[in-house]
């Protein structure tokens, strides 16, 4: 790749991770969900950039949104942390198939792949780093108390995870797959120049 064609990409990165920013301050509360998860649409650039330019540009968009909004966290950096985390779990595995599998099938694919991916690290990070790094803060029992009050499944730190935080991460990564197939082929010609 030459250089001009090198900092064409990475200008498209960057601009990509800026957009996925501003879609962060976006977000929506669902009443399945206790009021401490809250839906944010902002890893779709960055999926539609690792389908269009390859997994590690998406993973990128994912680190520069993360890095922005530590100018504005209100979380010490574990919510960045936990958002990268759990956006590169998304963002990877669909890029990565879907660059072995250009076509629709491909992408939905990739997308239910990320989906989980996105399940699947939601539960781990929590469990390992989210959760006991807000508990130095404010004990568990009162974020489980939360999400028994909308489920009444949850009765602990382990049940908290199986049937808030895992399902919550497979919803948003549906509500991203939903969004994103409209928008693919559109801004796809964009990055693609």
């Amino acid at each position: 790749m030459s250089q001009p064609s090198k900092l064409n990409v990475m200008i498209k990165i960057s601009l990509m991770g800026v957009i996925s920013l501003i879609i962060m301050f976006f977000e929506i509360s669902l009443p399945i969900f206790p009021s401490f998860l809250k839906i944010d649409l902002s890893d779709i650039p960055a999926l539609i950039t690792g389908f269009a330019l390859g997994p590690v540009a998406g993973v990128l968009v994912e680190l520069i949104k993360n890095l922005l909004h530590l100018l504005r966290t209100s979380t010490g950096g574990i919510g960045e942390l936990g958002n990268f985390l759990v956006g590169a779990a998304y963002v990877l595995p669909a890029a990565l198939y879907y660059k072995y599998h250009r076509n629709k099938k491909g992408a939905l694919i990739g997308m239910g792949l990320g989906t989980l991916g996105m399940g699947i690290m939601g539960g781990l990070a929590n469990y390992f780093i989210l959760l006991p790094f807000y508990e130095t803060f404010m004990p568990i029992e009162i974020i489980v108390d939360m999400a028994a009050a909308v489920n009444h499944l949850v009765v602990d730190l382990r049940t908290l995870i199986y049937y808030t935080i895992i399902p919550f991460n497979l919803v948003k990564g549906i509500l991203i797959a939903l969004v994103t197939l409209p928008l693919y082929k559109k801004i796809a010609r964009v990055l693609h120049g």
